[in-house]
């Protein structure tokens, strides 16, 4: 018997699980319809480029790109620190320490007791007296020589200008001039009045390099009259002091012989200018004295000029020797402050009596000193007082 090989294709229902034929839309015994399935279409061949693989971009900021670059820096100090520390010898990188000094107590002495001095009294000063300026008064300056005070003591009273301006009618306050102490009394008995009287005498001031023998010799008049009239104890003779020369008591001329007569001295010089009580400001760069001649003067004889600032707490002096009638005060004599301060000057006529051991010449009075004039002069100029 032989075994028949059906090649034919058959489905089967989904249904009843009857097996059909392929082509069958029906199902012949459910019923049950086929849905005609679609002829596959041919594939498209579908061409793809092919394309290499690309690296990722990645973008950065700059501050983002130096943040980066530091730590990595950073990262690669510390690695080469610690791979130096490890290959270096044991105790290459031990810090030693410094040991710090302790200072050594110094010994406290103890207080040295200051013994105190005992306090010397003090005059009581009086208020400042009211005055009214009158036309007579001329400056500032001549006020204070007239009341014996200094031309700063009025400006710091009255609350003034260095320069000092004053008017007619205007209120002042005036400081009391300071009180001076006495010199105490000597012991020595002064020649009787009667003969003072009797006597003609001439005043002289000591100046510098005077002494006794030359003042004698000068008026001729022996040393031990002048001492006598004088009330002196000793040869001695202090500038500044004032003494009277008894002409009365001059020796005679010794011998038949006639001899040249010593000129009677000079009369006061009459001071021209400035006027008294004038002052100058920063505006002057120098200042002039004139004063009249006392006459022809003779070899070796001059005026004397002295100028003296007798501004307080500044007292200073110059003296210089000229034959002519006027000296110009040199600008180093000028103050070196902006306060008004007072110069004081006077013409004494003097007389070479010799020189001393630096071949410089020797003066003496050879006349009556003449009076005493003053100005006032402002050095340099005042600062303004800044605004607030």
């Amino acid at each position: 018997m032989s075994l028949e090989t059906n090649s034919t294709k058959t489905k089967i229902c989904p249904t009843c699980g009857t097996r059909l034929s392929e082509n069958a839309t029906r199902c012949l015994v459910c019923g049950t319809e086929f849905t005609a399935k679609p002829e596959p279409k041919a594939a498209k061949k579908v061409e793809k480029s092919v394309q290499a693989s690309r690296m990722p971009v990645v973008t950065l900021s700059l501050p983002a790109a130096l943040g980066i670059l530091t730590v990595v820096i950073i990262i690669a100090a510390i690695g080469a620190y610690f791979a130096t520390r490890q290959s270096a010898p044991a105790g290459a990188f031990d810090v030693a320490e410094t040991p710090t000094p302790t200072e050594t107590p110094t010994a406290t002495q103890p207080a040295t007791a200051i013994p105190t001095s005992t306090e010397v009294p003090t005059a009581t000063l009086q208020p400042p007296f009211d005055y009214v300026v009158s036309a007579g008064d001329g400056t500032c300056s001549q006020l204070a020589f007239t009341f014996k005070v200094s031309v700063q003591s009025i400006i710091i009273a009255n609350n003034l200008p260095s320069s000092c301006p004053i008017s007619v009618g205007q209120s002042l306050k005036i400081p009391w001039p300071t009180p001076t102490i006495p010199p105490a009394a000597t012991g020595t008995a002064l020649p009787v009045d009667a003969t003072k009287q009797a006597c003609e005498t001439v005043p002289i001031t000591v100046q510098d390099g005077d002494t006794l023998s030359s003042i004698s010799l000068n008026y001729a008049v022996p040393m031990q009259a002048v001492k006598e009239f004088n009330g002196l104890t000793t040869d001695n003779v202090f500038v500044g002091s004032n003494l009277l020369i008894p002409l009365c008591m001059r020796a005679a001329t010794p011998g038949p012989t006639p001899t040249a007569t010593i000129p009677p001295p000079y009369p006061a010089p009459n001071l021209l200018l400035p006027a008294d009580g004038a002052a100058f400001t920063l505006a002057n760069d120098v200042v002039t004295l004139q004063w009249a001649s006392v006459g022809t003067l003779r070899d070796a004889e001059a005026y004397q000029i002295t100028v003296e600032d007798i501004t307080a707490d500044q007292t200073r002096r110059m003296t210089d020797f000229v034959t002519d009638t006027k000296y110009i005060v040199p600008t180093s004599y000028r103050p070196k402050d902006n306060v008004a301060h007072v110069l004081r000057w006077w013409i004494t006529p003097v007389r070479q009596a010799g020189t001393d051991d630096q071949g410089q010449p020797i003066w003496v009075n050879a006349g009556a000193v003449s009076e005493k004039h003053v100005f006032s002069w402002v050095g340099i100029a005042v600062e303004g007082t800044p605004n607030p």
